[in-house]
């Protein structure tokens, strides 16, 4: 089976789905007007991955942000992996945050009481990842 990697940017995350690890990790900003057609590719793959899965599948979720459309479906994502615990596999969830930022942990708390999959809070100093902004000083010719 392939692995998913799709580079995220200012308004996208980065999806980075890794076969041989069993690690699905979504990380940075998530407010793409339509989260549904950006998160599809990960739907595809979580169904391709449900019929040969590692032994153990952990799924990542370091959103600095996200809005409103992002967050159902990240709740969809946090109910495949809790489709498959049920089903007998071993997956856990991992939620970072910012220690300063407790919007952030009540969400993941949130997103914990309402899966039945083992979601661990993992507070963080500070998210390491990094945006490429355009360079609007750059002239063109």
């Amino acid at each position: 089976m392939d692995n998913l990697h799709i580079e995220g940017d200012l308004k996208n995350p980065t999806l980075s789905f890794d076969y041989a690890s069993g690690t699905i990790s979504i990380k940075g900003r998530s407010w793409p007007e339509h989260a549904v057609n950006v998160y599809q590719p990960a739907f595809d793959w979580l169904e391709a991955y449900k019929k040969k899965p590692q032994a153990k599948t952990t799924f990542k979720v370091e959103l600095e942000y996200f809005n409103t459309s992002s967050s159902k479906v990240v709740l969809q994502i946090m109910q495949k992996a809790a489709e498959m615990h049920k089903s007998g596999m071993d997956v856990k969830v991992e939620w970072y945050y910012e220690n300063d930022d407790f919007d952030l942990k009540e969400e993941g708390e949130t997103f914990a009481e309402m899966v039945d999959v083992p979601v661990e809070m993992v507070g963080i100093e500070e998210f390491d990842f990094t945006f490429d902004r355009p360079n609007l000083n750059s002239k063109s010719d």
